[in-house]
């Protein structure tokens, strides 16, 4: 998993709420079983047409398709990101599509974790924030923000900054790029000399060998 320290990039704001993992990723898409190739689906229903989908003609009144926002790699929205269902894929389709950070007031729990194991910075500001975000990302050409995981600092060299919190345990996570089996590797060592210890008895190698 790729480590984040420090993050610099356009901001595309959807300003929506309770925007939950179907909206993100619709079910229709969950047949892959890789981690990439979601991009191309995200907010798929609201990217493109009804009758333009088979051919893939986009709405064109999607803010992610807006020329503007065409590289943003944070996405602030409403409160409540990422409510609904726990698929993982909504996280794969957000990094796939470019995203490194998600700024809103809350977030699903199911939603924050599997952004955690997979790179995706999740950040908290309270709804004040959010809204002079928003209203910036809309009103200025090219409007930046810089998150910085090591200080919690979140600024866009215009006047605007504010910290979140998050524990610390994540927050270390997502600093060494570690997701489940990164975690269990660091441990590498103590594993491997807990099997030289306990050799597998005989008969349950030979069970093995049958089974």
């Amino acid at each position: 998993m790729q480590p984040f320290r420090k993050h610099t990039g356009i901001v595309v704001p959807l300003d929506k709420v309770n925007v939950d993992t179907d909206q993100i990723i619709p079910k229709q898409f969950l047949k892959r079983i890789e981690r990439t190739g979601f991009g191309e689906f995200l907010f798929y229903d609201w990217r493109f047409s009804e009758d333009g989908k088979e051919c893939g003609k986009k709405t064109g009144g999607f803010v992610l398709d807006a020329p503007r926002y065409a590289k943003a790699s944070i996405l602030v929205a409403g409160k409540n990101f990422g409510c609904g269902s726990s698929r993982e894929h909504a996280v794969w389709a957000l990094a796939d599509f470019g995203f490194r950070v998600v700024i809103a007031s809350s977030f699903a729990d199911i939603f924050a974790n599997n952004s955690l194991k997979n790179g995706l910075l999740t950040a908290r500001l309270n709804e004040e924030q959010v809204a002079e975000i928003t209203r910036r990302s809309r009103e200025i050409d090219n409007y930046q923000l810089t998150v910085d995981l090591e200080t919690l600092r979140v600024e866009d060299g215009r006047g605007f900054a504010a910290t979140f919190a998050m524990d610390e345990f994540s927050r270390h996570c997502l600093l060494n790029g570690l997701d489940d089996i990164g975690l269990t590797l660091q441990h590498e060592a103590e594993i491997a000399a807990y099997e030289a210890r306990h050799p597998v008895r005989a008969e349950m190698k030979a069970i093995a060998i049958i089974l």
